[in-house]
């Protein structure tokens, strides 16, 4: 039986708890061990969260904003990222003294979270699929979307959930193994790694160092600018995700940091020679943020999601996270070294992970604006026996799934 989301975000949060105490009183215990730990049951809980809040958010979303809400997921993100550098400065409580209390904040959000979740549904589609709990998953549909016509999206999870009782039930190896699977499983980790690979995590983890060598005399201020334009481009990604659709804006994006990521090595390594070329930096690092928040940052994680149905979308998630944590972990690991031995150059490399990226994007991720997740599962399982018929692997080109216009009850 699949995991109730909302009540696995109530639980997961006591992670959060427990991270930030170890964090906060490690100073008083004089202990460094506490500090990793900490930072360990941190990463643990939110690796945990970059999988319960998508699927939850995707669940009780109406189709039609479905990326809307999605993107929402990044906007907290980034507004934490945010508050999180502003805490960080000197001033405030990046001090010496205060620094533990900037890591012990971490259990706020958590507490606010646990405070909150009670009062939210559970998700409809676990309601019907799971628990067969048909009169509640109504009731839940009708609350949430304003409408008592909710008929269609019923039987949608109805039809759904007839589909499931004729599955064997899904793991991560069966992803790989079903030809219905291999394909949408295949674009999800592509997608994380674009996210990843993109470079964003190197700018954002070493923005200091790169605005310094840039010429920027008070360096953290020009990440918090940074933050701010993340911020904002994610706000406008919000209006953008339903009108442009997910593929689109993916490409933009890709193409865009691309574009910036050249820029960036030919200003700094120009920068000695022409004092403009410091000014070209700094705009070429703020707009490649900005390019990134408009595709990158947050369709990857809502996308899963919407490429499979109930059964197997717990097992998508945690390939997907996976995939995404392991680079960027390797990212923040390996950027240090990739800077000190190619200098600007290190940014070329971004560059060409981008462009492959595009390329892949452009001719392998289909749109799913406008989508029901039924709707999606069955154009994947047609592109797959389709392709067994002609005795080939499933292919998905760039419009073998387009949209149509469905009547959806907000």
């Amino acid at each position: 039986m699949l995991p109730r989301w909302r009540n696995s975000m109530l639980i997961v949060n006591l992670l959060a708890v427990i991270g930030g105490c170890l964090m906060g009183f490690c100073k008083i215990s004089e202990s460094v061990e506490m500090l990793i730990l900490g930072r360990l049951v941190i990463g643990v809980f939110c690796g945990l969260c970059t999988g319960f809040v998508p699927m939850y958010i995707g669940e009780i979303s109406p189709t039609a904003l479905r990326g809307a809400f999605g993107t929402l997921n990044q906007l907290g993100i980034v507004i934490g990222i945010l508050v999180a550098q502003i805490f960080g400065l000197e001033i405030i409580l990046g001090s010496e003294v205060l620094w533990p209390v900037l890591l012990g904040f971490t259990i706020i959000p958590a507490i606010l979270q646990s405070a909150a979740l009670p009062f939210c549904p559970e998700s409809p589609r676990f309601l019907l699929i799971n628990k067969k709990e048909e009169d509640e998953a109504k009731q839940i549909l009708q609350r949430l979307w304003g409408t008592q016509d909710v008929a269609q999206d019923i039987q949608e999870m109805k039809e759904e959930s007839a589909r499931m009782a004729q599955e064997k039930q899904v793991t991560v190896l069966e992803l790989f193994r079903a030809p219905s699977y291999r394909q949408p499983i295949i674009i999800s980790i592509v997608l994380q790694l674009s996210q990843q690979l993109s470079g964003i995590n190197a700018v954002f983890y070493y923005s200091t160092g790169i605005f310094k060598d840039a010429g920027v005399k008070e360096p953290i201020y020009a990440t918090i600018g940074a933050g701010v334009v993340n911020t904002i481009f994610t706000i406008v990604s919000v209006f953008l995700v339903e009108r442009a659709g997910r593929r689109t804006l993916h490409l933009i994006g890709l193409g865009g940091m691309a574009l910036c990521s050249v820029l960036m090595t030919v200003s700094l390594l120009l920068k000695d020679k022409y004092d403009t070329m410091s000014l070209v930096c700094i705009a070429a690092i703020l707009i490649y943020v900005a390019f990134f928040e408009i595709g990158p940052g947050p369709i990857p994680w809502f996308i899963v999601a919407e490429l499979f149905s109930q059964g197997p979308r717990p097992a998508a998630m945690a390939v997907a996270g996976c995939s995404n944590w392991t680079s960027n972990f390797l990212v923040g690991l390996l950027f240090p070294s990739a800077a000190y031995y190619l200098g600007a150059y290190v940014f070329v490399i971004f560059a060409v992970f981008l462009v492959a990226f595009f390329i892949f994007t452009f001719f392998k991720v289909p749109e799913t604006r406008g989508r029901t997740f039924e709707d999606i599962t069955r154009a994947f399982e047609g592109q797959a026996a389709e392709a067994n018929k002609l005795g080939k692997g499933p292919t998905m080109e760039m419009n073998s799934i387009q949209p149509i216009e469905t009547t959806t009850h907000v």
